[in-house]
């Protein structure tokens, strides 16, 4: 008896429990987290450069070829290659020995024309007195005349050799003719170089200033003239048009050049027109040839959209927002950055005015996600930046 009273007891309990332990613990509806807090701006147009960035290589404003205008053996070269040298420099030294010759010789001649007509002369002058006195006839008086005449353009034939000569000779000593950076020696000492057939000797290129000359897409430029002509941008002339140069490692060279010359001729087989920008070179940092990207600013898009860089999210090259719906609920917006200027994207597509864009928590929000634009140093903020954009109620 005291047994089956037990077990009565236990199979009780053991349907009792489940039922009670069931009804303490029955699901509750699970409340949903609080919206997020963000600090957004709200996104509006304002005047922002149209820049158009574009590959292009160094030109030398003016490269001149040194070259012989004498015959002769190279004695010495006078120069560093690769030095700055300036206009009139000696370069070249050639052996002046035959040429030295050739001035003595037509000094010589140049003596011997002036004694032949100072002898002249004198049996002019002679004859002068004596053809009043008809001891003289006239026909020898005009023929000593004649022959005066001609000894007066020996004389000047003598002059202009020994000039041709010296000016020979002045060419034994090559010059650069213009200021510049001066390139390698094509001929070595020893080498005979040949007036008339102008050898090569070496080069000079102006290094300052220098040309940048850049291929624009011929589709590109029609774009700018449609959008110059809807009004979208503002564009001046060419001449006002502002160049900056990124050099092959990046960095920003320091002095901002401008366009000085457009193309009128497209190129067939790439479907580009060139344009040329003028850049002071004072350290001469810029070299022919050189490998360069331009940032020209051809003009203002009127109703552009900025944005600061800390709102954009970077994955390789796909850039993308956190844009905040009148709903609440976060969507992640892909854009095309243009340029970034003062720590602002410029946003080519991808946003409309009145947008809230997140600047600061979107690094915690999923898509879909409820979040709440707080003002600057509200409770549950982000901490406020130096520069505090707009917030959105």
């Amino acid at each position: 008896m005291p047994f089956c009273r037990y077990l009565s007891s236990f199979l009780l309990c053991a349907v009792v429990l489940p039922l009670s332990v069931a009804g303490c613990g029955s699901p509750q509806e699970a409340k949903a987290p609080p919206p997020a807090p963000v600090v957004t701006i709200t996104v509006g147009t304002q005047p922002v450069p149209n820049i158009i960035e574009a590959p292009g290589r160094i030109e030398a404003m003016r490269t001149a070829e040194v070259r012989a205008r004498t015959d002769g053996i190279v004695l010495r070269r006078l120069y560093a290659e690769g030095a700055a040298v300036t206009a009139g420099q000696p370069l070249f030294q050639i052996d002046p020995s035959d040429n030295r010759a050739q001035v003595q010789a037509a000094q010589a001649n140049l003596q011997r024309a002036l004694a032949a007509r100072s002898n002249l002369a004198s049996i002019v002058k002679r004859y002068e007195p004596l053809i009043k006195e008809r001891a003289v006839s006239a026909q020898e008086y005009e023929s000593a005349q004649s022959e005066m005449q001609q000894a007066e353009a020996q004389v000047a034939q003598s002059r202009a050799a020994l000039d041709r000569a010296k000016l020979q000779m002045g060419y034994t000593t090559v010059r650069a003719p213009i200021a510049g950076r001066v390139g390698s020696a094509q001929v070595t000492e020893g080498a005979l170089v040949s007036g008339a057939g102008g050898t090569l000797m070496t080069r000079v290129d102006q290094v300052s200033p220098v040309y940048a000359v850049f291929p624009i897409s011929n589709a590109q430029i029609l774009t700018i003239q449609k959008r110059v002509r809807a009004g979208e941008i503002s564009l001046d002339s060419i001449s006002r048009v502002a160049v900056k140069l990124v050099l092959e490692d990046g960095s920003l060279f320091g002095p901002v050049g401008h366009l000085d010359f457009a193309g009128t001729v497209i190129k067939p087989d790439t479907g580009s027109q060139t344009v040329r920008a003028t850049f002071p070179n004072p350290g001469g940092l810029l070299r022919p040839g050189q490998f360069i990207t331009g940032r020209m600013e051809a003009g203002q898009v009127l109703a552009g959209i900025v944005i600061p860089a800390r709102a954009v999210q970077l994955k390789g090259e796909q850039a993308s927002v956190s844009v905040l719906q009148k709903d609440g609920s976060v969507v992640i917006r892909p854009v095309t950055l243009g340029n970034l200027d003062a720590g602002n994207w410029i946003v080519r597509s991808g946003l409309q005015p009145g947008e809230k864009v997140i600047v600061e928590g979107w690094q915690k929000l999923r898509p879909g996600q409820k979040a709440k634009a707080v003002g600057a140093g509200a409770k549950g903020a982000p901490a406020p930046q130096k520069a505090q954009p707009q917030t959105g109620a």
